[in-house]
């Protein structure tokens, strides 16, 4: 919908709600997500509420201009809490063009990136939040822009096939959450995020690297799987990731590089069932886990003797 043909809507649609508040059925309104504490529409009382006044059982109309930003605010706001997300952005879209300097403006901008976040347009609610963070960077809702900027990439990498450049994209944005904000809920939450995000970056280079191994391009699949171990080793994906290199080792006839790929998995992840199957595996060679040799997987075993690895 053209700007124009928004504020045309204004003329009916701000009457109409306001034809509700004077009905007693607008209710208690809150104020999205920050809960700025903003008051019930409809506690204007008789004759008409915020939105307009009656004459005749006649609404009386006048361009969303005649309306105070308030008003306005909390048109979007009832838009919102009844999951009209594109139209409630426009409504804090608004409050911005016309009252840009006002504390209203400052509320509808951040809400409007929240509204634009709810109806899944994450690019517009990725460009607001940061319109915002420019405009107010030192404000009590920064930290709360910066978290929806950070979602915005975040709600886009739910599945492993997707661009892992949104993955990384959102680890950045996460990382400026816990580090600029670390004692508000939303840097608690963005940790959690942060670590979901990592774990998906490993199991990404799993899926690839399992795809290379069920073809015996085993150059290939090690490569995948180095990346988990020495890249990802905190998460879930790192017991595999050194079973496969088992695995892929042996399939090269490379004894040493096998063993120790046992041994660290061994020293580490003895009672996972990933470490039975690569015992298993060598042990039918007349191999046993354990460090051999000078390779990468070598020098890494080393270092978590040392304590210096995990």
């Amino acid at each position: 919908m053209t700007r124009n043909g928004f504020a045309t809507k204004a003329f009916v649609s701000l009457a109409v709600i306001g034809l509700l508040s004077g009905c007693g059925g607008f209710g208690s309104i809150g104020s999205g997500s920050l809960g700025s504490g903003s008051s019930s529409a409809g506690n204007s009382g008789g004759g008409g509420g915020f939105f307009s006044s009656f004459r005749s059982n006649r609404v009386e109309r006048k361009p969303i201009e005649e309306y105070t930003a308030e008003e306005i605010y909390k048109r979007g706001e009832y838009d919102l809490n009844n999951n009209e997300f594109e139209d409630a952005a426009k409504w804090f879209g608004e409050v911005e063009r016309l009252y840009p300097y006002s504390e209203w403006a400052k509320r509808g901008l951040i809400m409007q990136a929240f509204a634009h976040h709810k109806n899944r347009e994450y690019e517009l609610s990725r460009a607001t939040a940061q319109r915002f963070l420019d405009f107010y960077p030192a404000d009590e809702d920064a930290a709360y822009a910066q978290y929806l900027l950070a979602l915005s990439y975040y709600d886009q990498i739910d599945e492993i096939g997707r661009d892992q450049g949104l993955t990384f994209q959102a680890l950045q944005a996460l990382r400026v959450v816990i580090e600029r904000y670390p004692d508000t809920e939303y840097a608690r939450s963005a940790v959690l995020k942060f670590d979901l995000a990592f774990n998906h970056l490993a199991a990404k280079e799993m899926e690839i690297g399992r795809y290379y191994l069920k073809r015996n391009h085993y150059p290939a699949a090690i490569n995948r799987f180095r990346v988990v171990v020495e890249q990802f080793q905190t998460t879930t994906h790192t017991p595999e990731a050194l079973h496969r290199l088992v695995e892929a080792y042996l399939a090269l006839g490379l004894d040493a590089e096998a063993q120790t790929a046992g041994a660290i998995l061994g020293h580490n992840f003895q009672s996972t069932e990933w470490y039975e199957d690569s015992y298993r595996l060598l042990t039918a060679k007349g191999l046993e886990p354990e460090a051999t040799g000078d390779s990468w997987l070598a020098t890494l075993y080393r270092q978590l003797v040392r304590g210096e690895w995990l």
